[in-house]
């Protein structure tokens, strides 16, 4: 396929992406009017998030396997069209029980994306060029975030958090007419010599020590990122005194586009670093959470009203933490061969969302409602209903949130581990006729 080709194609995909990051973060966006209109705690609106990550991560084995053995356009057509439709239905949602059922499906829906995207693009670029690719496609994560953020908060306040729903479907269902449009590659695997024996696509995964290692530094970055993406609005409304609308624009830029810089860049600096050997490129990400911690702390450490201190601090960690989709997707890349890609992906999803970004929300809400509770104990406030609770809310919140730079030191640990198993595990997925092993 022609350079041209190949971004128009990566342009549309990170389009899908954005839309995918765009319409599941509408929720986090306007949590805040939703915990006040039906008098939840931080726990229920933690719950909202979980129940699409647990669904998502679930439906995305079978997906990764379609992927791996079907039309990879239209599975991705048929995904963005389905969450699209569901996103815009949760505006019309009247009860928990009913935002609850619409989560769980839009997870359903979304569930195609990761495994029929990035599997395409493993076979549109080649391995010196991948970090780059994916650096593209992940451009959606932070554009649909910062995006999310913005619009949908300035429409909830001026319409009602309803309707930042009905406005963020009709987009998707564009870019799934497009889809169809799209290449289907050649997929770049070598055929197994006469009488191997095929082993199980599951085992022959978690067969690579690289795999574990990217599966736990995955859970632990999607626990950080998803208890960041429920709660930064709700803090700066209740620690910053913002309204909705300033807070959604200030996630935007913190939170969310922060994330451009640090992905483009680490895409950049990931493939130059690979040109000496797969190892350095994940240790580029280990050194990228060690700074990522401390800024964290800082920016939750900042006093009232400095908004401006706040949003630098966090939109330097983001920057730093949004290379790890460049950088860790493509390691990815490298230790699986090519015939597995999609499932490796729905495997790896599913671990990170059920183990990571399914405990994110809600027991950073738990915890959150715990430590408000703590707060108001403390300050003499005994009993009451609900609203007793409100002036100790920011507090509660901050100290649940400081468990995320805290993981973020241990994320840096566990890719300094994968850096030394990767060039191994890299090794053994290039095929070599010559040699008496295979893969």
């Amino acid at each position: 396929m022609k350079s041209e080709g190949r971004a128009a194609a990566l342009a549309l995909l990170c389009a899908i992406n954005t839309l995918n990051f765009y319409d599941r973060q509408v929720l986090s966006a306007v949590a805040e009017g939703i915990r006040r209109e039906w008098a939840l705690g931080d726990a229920a609106i933690g719950v909202l998030g979980t129940a699409f990550t647990l669904l998502y991560a679930v439906v995305g084995i079978p997906f990764g396997r379609l992927a791996d053995r079907g039309r990879r356009k239209r599975l991705l057509a048929a995904g963005v069209f389905a969450w699209s439709l569901l996103t815009a239905l949760q505006g019309l949602a009247r009860s928990f029980a009913q935002l609850f059922a619409l989560r769980l499906l839009v997870g359903v829906g979304e569930a195609t994306c990761a495994p029929a995207a990035t599997s395409l693009i493993g076979d549109l670029a080649p391995p010196e060029k991948r970090s780059r690719a994916l650096a593209v496609f992940m451009l959606g994560l932070p554009l649909g975030l910062g995006l999310s953020y913005a619009v949908s908060g300035w429409v909830a306040q001026g319409w009602g958090w309803r309707a930042a729903f009905f406005v963020a479907g009709p987009p998707g269902v564009l870019c799934a007419a497009l889809a169809l449009a799209l290449p289907e590659p050649e997929r770049r695997a070598l055929a197994p010599r006469s009488g191997a024996i095929v082993a199980s696509p599951y085992r022959r995964l978690l067969a690579i020590p690289t795999l574990w290692w990217i599966i736990a530094s995955g859970a632990l970055h999607n626990f950080n990122m998803y208890a960041l993406g429920t709660f930064v609005s709700p803090y700066l409304i209740r620690a910053h005194g913002l309204d909705l609308g300033r807070a959604g624009l200030v996630a935007m830029l913190a939170y969310g586009l922060s994330g451009i810089p640090g992905m483009l860049l680490g895409g950049l600096a990931g493939d130059a670093l690979r040109r000496r050997g797969p190892a350095h490129r994940v240790r580029l990400g280990a050194g990228l959470f060690l700074c990522a911690a401390p800024l964290i702390f800082a920016a939750l450490m900042q006093p009232a009203g400095r908004v401006l201190a706040f949003a630098l601090l966090l939109g330097l960690a983001c920057a730093a933490m949004a290379a790890y989709y460049s950088i860790v997707y493509a390691a990815l890349q490298d230790v699986v061969p090519a015939s597995l890609r999609g499932t490796a992906m729905a495997v790896y999803f599913l671990a990170m969302y059920v183990l990571g970004a399914a405990f994110g929300p809600v027991a950073t809400g738990l915890m959150s409602d715990r430590l408000t509770a703590r707060a108001a104990r403390a300050a003499g406030v005994l009993g009451g209903d609900a609203s007793v609770l409100e002036p100790f809310r920011a507090a509660g919140l901050q100290a649940a949130l400081l468990v995320v730079p805290a993981l973020a030191l241990v994320m840096a640990g566990i890719l300094w581990a994968a850096s030394r198993t990767v060039t191994r595990d890299t090794q053994r997925v290039e095929y070599d006729p010559a040699s008496k092993r295979t893969f």
